[in-house]
């Protein structure tokens, strides 16, 4: 599983993941003040291994919580959370080479992996035609254009190719940096369409926006082989797969033939069931093991990890408090080294925050997570409505010192 980056935003919280982890009570206040120090948290680590960390830490000026009875191996694993400056991560990192045992070494090169992912800032993502586009410079905006009768928001629907066209100008127009066209309501409960309908939808827009706009960055929003290859033959430059490659094989080998680039997503469950008691013992431990497996699947089906972008599935099998855990922290995914999508928009969690059951009322709740995203350096927003989400991120960026 790799290792995640976990900023705490508050004691309160720092003490809730001491508490989950079976740490000693009396450690909290010492633990409190390490509150802003680089924090990763590794599970499922052996307590011997567990004890090793602490004590190699410990040694280096940093400093590791374990669970309480790690010391006398009163369980037979702990989970681990290394406090320490990459400095001192790093030369932790070259003393585990010397320990090959109790799974310190593959430790060690989750640690090596993580230390690294943590220092990439900018990706240049590869694109049909050896076009690329460069991501983490500043917040880019996606522009939805859903080619559905029934996207949960009604405004967002489209009839024809023609009608996406003039909406996919209008956005281009207002700053959208990628248009995202999709086939198939993945809504909480939406019935599944076949391939060909979604080809039939989708594929000529796709065309007809490739010829207007040649340069234009074209993501087809689909889980299917057969649809994605279809519009890549078309123009489309990035494949949006909501089922993070769980629900068609064939996709990522698909994907890399064509040249393109994956938005990988996290999903538990599919959407018909998904928002059926979602449930998650550790919800960033979870969702980052599933990118790094997925990942993995990717590059073995000849798509290497620099076409891939990574969304952790914001309301795809997930409560309303799991969803704001993610908004806290999107951090936890900065070890993996990879850019990082969020699609929040007017969808349901925002409502059930501001009780807003109308989508069409939620575009200041949206401007929010956007403007959230920005700050924190999120590469990629998807949104319905992009005039406005285009001027909240260059507010953020312009904060942040971002040249535009």
């Amino acid at each position: 599983m790799p290792l995640v980056q976990i900023r705490f935003v508050d004691e309160r919280e720092l003490s809730g993941a001491l508490e989950a982890l079976g740490a000693d009570p009396r450690c909290h206040g010492f633990f409190h003040r390490k509150r802003e120090t680089l924090c990763l948290q590794c599970l499922h680590v052996d307590t011997r291994a567990a004890n090793a960390l602490k004590q190699e830490l410990l040694a280096r000026g940093g400093d590791a919580a374990v669970h309480a009875h790690a010391i006398d191996r009163g369980v037979g694993e702990s989970s681990v959370l290394l406090f320490g400056t990459l400095s001192q991560l790093r030369s932790l990192e070259d003393k585990l080479a010397a320990m090959p045992y109790w799974g310190l070494d593959a430790l060690r090169r989750k640690l090596a992996e993580a230390l690294s992912g943590l220092g990439r800032h900018r990706w240049s993502l590869p694109l049909p035609g050896g076009r690329t586009l460069p991501l983490g410079d500043r917040t880019r905006i996606m522009g939805i254009l859903n080619l559905t009768p029934d996207s949960f928001h009604q405004e967002s629907r489209l009839d024809s190719p023609d009608s996406c066209l003039a909406r996919g100008e209008a956005m281009l127009a207002q700053g959208a940096d990628v248009l995202d066209l999709g086939g198939e309501s993945t809504r909480p409960g939406a019935a599944a369409v076949d391939p060909e309908e979604e080809i039939r939808r989708v594929a000529p827009a796709v065309r007809a926006l490739r010829s207007r706009f040649p340069e234009a960055v074209l993501s087809v929003d689909t889980t299917k082989a057969s649809v994605a290859r279809a519009c890549l033959e078309e123009g489309a430059d990035l494949i949006n797969d909501i089922s993070g490659l769980t629900f068609d094989p064939d996709l990522a080998s698909t994907v890399a033939r064509g040249g393109a680039s994956l938005v990988l997503m996290h999903i538990q469950g599919v959407p018909r069931t998904m928002q059926q008691a979602p449930h998650y013992e550790n919800l960033l431990g979870e969702v980052a093991a599933f990118f790094g497996e997925q990942m993995a699947r990717a590059a073995q089906a000849g798509l290497e990890p620099e076409r891939v972008v990574l969304d952790p599935g914001f309301g795809f099998g997930k409560t309303a408090e799991h969803n704001l855990e993610l908004l806290r922290h999107l951090e936890a995914f900065r070890p993996l080294g990879r850019p990082l999508l969020v699609g929040a928009s007017r969808k349901s969690t925002l409502g059930t925050v501001l009780g807003q059951p109308d989508p069409a009322d939620r575009l200041e709740a949206t401007l929010a997570v956007t403007s959230l995203c920005a700050w924190q350096g999120v590469s990629l927003v998807r949104v319905h409505d992009v005039a406005e989400n285009v001027r909240a991120a260059r507010m953020v960026d312009a904060v942040r010192g971002v040249e535009r």
